[in-house]
């Protein structure tokens, strides 16, 4: 039984290091977007307010603590992920160190000619983005996903940059090995003109997927499933009004929420000095 036991042990933690945690941006329950909304539910008219910008931009590390634990940069390779979906508190995770001690962006904006936006998203590589080809929709993967699972750290490669007003989606998903011989995932996404669909009764405008990645922190990707109808508006953040939790996936540390078109809430009205009743 001696000997067994660190076979065993051995084993176990093989199988540990072989589950491969989906990257956020891949994650897509599609079986969700046919979940209806509930026939008795109050849905307040809601009001967006700006909070104030909290103190401190935060950055995380993909690997180590600092810049010295950062692999290098491979060719085309995103440096740093820029977040802007709580514009409340935007945050930074770096990837890795740009070669010859070139820093990498930490711009907060997509004019500097190292960034690629998607949604909410600023992605920052070493070389500028003006030498990077046009893709077409449907057909060119923009960038590539190398998933790792002895570390879940992650490998994002540009190839092209997709046209103005469009969004990415998830091509195909491939197997991979890596350097070091172990079995990963590699997730190809593709360019689409943003949804004109309009939402049908019930049916959620858009699908929340949040992941927990620092106790202050959640990394959040939000898809547009539909339009909504004149005069309604679809919620940008998981914790407005109109929104409903979803489905948690404890192996993945995913919860989603489903959100669902709400009437616009009414213009102010203002009244000025000397006006008559």
């Amino acid at each position: 039984m001696q000997v067994f036991t660190p076979l065993i042990l051995v084993w176990l933690v093989a199988g540990v290091r072989a589950v491969i945690r989906t990257p956020l941006e891949a994650f897509r329950p599609s079986g969700e977007i046919h979940i209806r909304r509930p026939d008795k539910l109050a849905f307040l008219l809601h009001r967006r307010t700006t909070l104030p910008p909290k103190s401190g931009l935060k950055i995380l590390y993909q690997t180590g603590t600092s810049e010295e634990d950062l692999p290098d940069c491979r060719a085309r390779q995103v440096c740093s992920k820029v977040d802007l979906y709580d514009a409340s508190q935007p945050w930074i995770e770096r990837k890795c160190r740009c070669l010859g001690h070139r820093p990498c962006s930490s711009d907060l904006s997509a004019d500097d000619d190292h960034t690629l936006s998607d949604k909410t998203t600023l992605y920052k590589t070493c070389e500028p983005v003006k030498r990077l080809p046009k893709c077409r929709y449907f057909k060119d993967a923009a960038w590539t996903i190398f998933s790792f699972p002895d570390s879940n750290a992650t490998q994002q490669i540009v190839n092209c940059h997709c046209p103005k007003n469009s969004v990415t989606y998830l091509l195909k998903k491939l197997p991979y090995t890596t350097p070091s011989g172990e079995q990963g995932n590699q997730y190809q996404f593709a360019c689409s003109p943003q949804s004109r669909l309009r939402c049908s009764r019930k049916e959620p405008c858009k699908l929340f997927s949040a992941r927990r990645r620092h106790e202050q922190i959640d990394e959040v990707n939000a898809n547009t499933i539909c339009q909504c109808p004149r005069d309604h508006t679809c919620p940008r953040h998981h914790t407005e009004t109109g929104v409903l939790p979803g489905v948690t996936y404890a192996a993945e540390d995913i919860r989603t929420y489903h959100g669902y078109c709400l009437p616009e809430p009414p213009p102010d009205v203002y009244r000025f000095v000397g006006d008559k009743d």
